[in-house]
This record gives structure tokens, C-alpha cells and sequence, in this order.
């Protein structure tokens, strides 16, 4: 092989060994949970936690079976706007859907820590339901 054939296949390697940790790193879908205290399901009795447990499992799987935000921007727009040229008409054309999950996102890790404190409060109780529950990061 010659010298510029070598240089160009080890560059052409390099870059698309950056594109695939780039996209390896981008794409792992962790979510975690923001802290909600435990304290908001002290009135709570091992039924009412086990049913707000219930509640959240099934507001999680519906969050997290959504593919995307659901956002669609279909359609055609037509007005009048006013800048710095004067009064001119606009007309704005939308198609597809968003791909901005993080307002998805951002309520999944509201559930998730709801979910947390709702286990750490029945651990505290007692609660037969919790004993095999464990909050994230516990092993």
C-alpha cells in the first residue's frame, strides 16, 4: 500500500470509530429518578401505598412505551408578520414528528422517583407488598 492510501483508510477508520462511541454513548436511554421525599406518603396506609405503587407502574409503562414525544407539527401556517423590511405575509410548512424526548424524559424521572419514595415509605411501614422492592441504585 502506499503512504497517502495508508494515511487516508487509518483517518477514514479513526473517524468512523468516533462516530460509532459517539453514538454508543448518545443513545443509552438511562433515565434517572429525581428525589421526591419519602415524608409525602407518611399519611399513607400499606394499601393506599400499594395502590399509588399500581398507579405509578402503570403511568410509567405508558410513558416509556411512547416512542416519541407524540408532537406533530403537520400542517400549513399562513400570516402576516411585521420586522424590520415592514408588513410581508409568511407561510410556514410543517411535517413529521418531533424527536425531542425530554419532556418525555423529564416525567419519566418524576415517576420513577415517586415510585422510589412510594417503596421507601412502605419499607418504613412494613408494608408486605415492598419486602422484595428495591429503590434504584439499591442491590
Amino acid at each position: 500500500m502506499s503512504k497517502l492510501n495508508l494515511k487516508s483508510v487509518s483517518m477514514t477508520s479513526l473517524a468512523l470509530g468516533g462516530l460509532l462511541f459517539m453514538s454508543g454513548c448518545a443513545s443509552t436511554g438511562n433515565v434517572t429518578p429525581q428525589y421526591i421525599p419519602p415524608s409525602n406518603y407518611q399519611s399513607y396506609d400499606c394499601s393506599g401505598l400499594s395502590q399509588e405503587y399500581n398507579r405509578l407502574n402503570n403511568y410509567i409503562a405508558n410513558e416509556q412505551g411512547k416512542a416519541s414525544s407524540g408532537i406533530t407539527t403537520t400542517g400549513v401556517g399562513v400570516g402576516i408578520s411585521a420586522g424590520r423590511w415592514g408588513i410581508s405575509p409568511n407561510i410556514n410548512v410543517g411535517l413529521g414528528r418531533s424527536n425531542n424526548n425530554n419532556a418525555r424524559d423529564a416525567k419519566l424521572s418524576r415517576l420513577y422517583g415517586e415510585r422510589d419514595a412510594v417503596i421507601q415509605s412502605a419499607h418504613m411501614k412494613r408494608c408486605a407488598f415492598a419486602n422484595d422492592l428495591k429503590v434504584y441504585g439499591e442491590k
